[in-house]
């Protein structure tokens, strides 16, 4: 079993950039694919972005996509998402998921070890 820990989370201003880390403890990622999602008050969870097991591949949501970067160091056992340009409707609960093989899965339901999440708020 994988534990995750996402970090980087807070409050800035529109345009800002935010940092997001998913680390695991209790083993190594570099088995998994991993997915971040979002979920904001009152709304669905979102897909935002992955990365498949290898690295070789990354997706994104369609309005994430030019602003929003996923990367891995398998080194250091973390997923990363770089996150440009922010809006306030950016502003949720960040989680990130792991996929053993994951290929990049845009759906929740194939993730099977998710982290507690991490709050990004952005003010206009």
């Amino acid at each position: 079993q994988v534990l995750l820990v996402e970090s980087g989370g807070g409050l800035v201003q529109a345009g800002a950039s935010l940092r997001l880390s998913c680390s695991a403890s209790g083993g190594t990622l570099s088995r998994y694919g991993i997915g971040w999602f979002r979920q904001a008050p009152g709304k669905e969870r979102e897909f935002v972005g992955a990365i498949t097991w290898s690295g070789g591949s990354t997706f994104y949501a369609d309005s994430m996509k030019t602003r929003f970067t996923i990367s891995r160091d398998d080194d250091k056992n973390t997923v990363s998402l770089q996150m440009n340009s922010l809006k306030p409707e950016d502003t949720a609960v960040y989680r990130c998921a792991a996929e053993l093989w994951g290929v990049g899965s845009t759906s929740q339901h194939a993730y099977h070890f998710w982290g507690q999440g991490t709050q990004v708020s952005v003010s206009s």
